[in-house]
């Protein structure tokens, strides 16, 4: 029998020791963190210095810290704290006021100070591409605001259908000043703007809307009416004003529909409830119900679509530009995660099939950016040239399928690479996994895009010259690109049953811009990989990189910090 002192000795033993840990913690990886999101990615640094974004480089690195820092820690706030509606004040009036976690209030503030929602209106030549890359950084550790920073920066184009109302609001939608406050929009310092457009019965078919519009007196572009109708989706309620679409006697008109009325009063735009989402949990997305709300048209009247559009095609570049973040940010937590982690006697990094898979992101995510950048510099090219202009209208909505298809499924790869602690709440990827979705369903689904591709040169073959003229700058180069583009061309001679396959098409479509765009990039690793990987007869899944490429080159691109 042991001896009480031997009892003792063993339980000390067992316990670890007189504080009584059981273990001590060791093979963890240092969390991505107080990192700068632009310093720290080369590929963007490249995309934004060869889209003609570079005299922006210090404000861009000034964020880049920003958003490893402060804004990774309010997001996590912001998301663990979703907001709240109050229909009512303690004395029954009817307030509709959606109440927001401070953090969510300090994203905002930190988006439009640094010119989220003016730079692109502000700032001249290489602004948009800036401004694209402010965004691209801010969505990867808060994406929730995105969606308010992103209308308000989109509202500028719609409203200047509408002159004289733009002047009245535009100088105050373009402040570098976040006014939180809900009061008259013309006693605030600056000013967020939001759209309702979506009904129940409609969905993408906006046409099917219900919603109707009442002159007040004069009927037309810039008088005032009534609305009587409900959205199922609103967001950003607490906005200041709403672009949104109506009915009239000439059919479906724009209309600017601010929270207050001219007399100071609450306008008649009743939240009936937030919207219990998937993700992008700190923003609140609502349905909504108009009971004789005031408004103004904007545009042409029956020409609403046309009018919102200006808003629509701003906000779907940015969904592009978001699910390349979501992409990025996965991307460097996959990485940073495998280099401090060890597996089976070796570092993550350092197993073959896990540099094939850390690899294979890391070309997902540069092929992404490439792409979104090189949009922006097309709309703000099209500005004043057609070529680009035409480029810009069939290129997005093919980004805008392909990419924001691609990041659920280039999230959850990097997520598996962290296993069970890329599972749990603490770390971000669960928030990035419930995301991804979004921006493919926001803004027009798949189908919708593909559709719009096709309208865009059925309508304007035009669209597919200026498509095809981006393309041929690359040939040669790779002998699967070029063999790529031969098959587009080839898909796209027969007509039969393109709607069908309309899926297919667009995503040739993509794959083959990518390609083109990273063989021009000036990183051969990379492109080579893409072309090889996407373009050859690739592997389906994210891994499967064929041998003989410059993997360790690739990784060491890609790495955060």
């Amino acid at each position: 029998m042991s001896s009480p002192s031997e009892n003792d000795a063993q339980c000390h033993h067992l316990r670890g020791g007189s504080d009584g840990d059981t273990h001590e913690v060791f093979n963890q990886p240092d969390p991505l963190e107080d990192f700068n999101a632009y310093a720290g990615d080369q590929a963007l640094q490249d995309a934004v210095h060869r889209e003609g974004g570079g005299d922006f480089e210090d404000r861009l690195e000034h964020y880049g810290a920003v958003v490893g820092g402060e804004l990774l820690e309010v997001g996590f706030q912001a998301n663990e704290n979703p907001p709240k509606l109050k229909t009512y004040d303690r004395f029954g009036h009817r307030i509709d006021e959606v109440e927001f976690h401070p953090a969510y209030h300090r994203a905002m503030q930190l988006g439009v100070e640094n010119g989220l929602t003016s730079l692109t209106w502000t700032d001249g030549a290489g602004s948009r591409v800036a401004r694209s890359a402010l965004i691209y950084m801010h969505y990867q550790t808060e994406a929730g605001t995105q969606c308010p920073l992103t209308m308000t920066h989109a509202a500028i184009p719609a409203l200047r259908h509408q002159p004289e109302i733009a002047k009245t609001w535009e100088s105050l939608i373009l402040s570098d000043t976040y006014d939180r406050r809900f009061i008259a929009p013309h006693k605030k310092e600056g000013l967020t703007i939001g759209m309702a457009m979506t009904e129940k019965q409609g969905g993408s078919d906006v046409r099917a809307n219900t919603t109707r519009a009442y002159p007040i007196d004069q009927p037309g572009p810039g008088e005032s009416y009534e609305l009587v109708g409900h959205k199922w989706f609103c967001s950003a309620p607490m906005s200041d004003a709403f672009l949104t679409l109506a009915h009239t006697q000439k059919g479906l008109s724009c209309f600017l529909l601010p929270r207050w009325r001219p007399d100071e009063t609450l306008n008649r735009f009743r939240i009936q409830r937030l919207k219990d989402k998937l993700g992008n949990h700190s923003n609140a997305s609502s349905e909504v119900e108009y009971h004789g709300a005031w408004a103004q048209m904007i545009g042409e009247e029956g020409r609403g679509v046309p009018t919102i559009i200006a808003m629509v095609g701003e906000t779907r570049l940015d969904c592009v530009i978001g699910s390349a973040a979501l992409i990025r940010h996965a991307t460097a937590q996959a990485i940073q995660h495998c280099r401090g982690r060890k597996a089976f006697g070796k570092t993550l990094i350092d197993q073959p099939l896990m540099k094939n898979v850390l690899a294979d992101l890391a070309v997902e995510s540069e092929a992404s950016v490439v792409l979104a950048m090189r949009l922006a510099r097309a709309f703000e090219e099209g500005e004043s040239d057609k070529t680009s202009a035409l480029f810009a209208r069939i290129a997005t909505a093919a980004a805008k399928y392909w990419v924001c298809k691609r990041a659920p499924m280039a999230v959850n790869e990097a997520q598996e690479c962290l296993g069970g602690a890329g599972y749990v709440e603490e770390s971000i990827m669960p928030r990035l996994y419930r995301e991804a979705p979004l921006n493919a369903i926001w803004e027009g689904s798949g189908n919708v895009q593909c559709l719009d591709v096709l309208r865009a040169f059925s309508r304007s073959p035009e669209t597919l010259d200026a498509f095809f003229a981006e393309l041929e700058v690359a040939k040669g180069a790779d002998k699967n690109l070029d063999a790529a583009i031969f098959d587009l061309k080839e898909k796209l001679t027969n007509l039969e049953d393109i709607e069908f396959r309309a899926r297919r098409i667009v995503e040739a479509m993509a794959l083959s811009l990518q390609g083109a765009l990273l063989v021009q990039s000036g990183n051969d690793a990379v492109a080579d990989a893409f072309c090889a990987s996407r373009l050859g007869r690739g592997c389906l899944m994210l891994g499967g990189l064929p041998s003989g490429l410059a993997i360790d080159e690739i990784v060491e691109r890609a790495f955060p910090v």
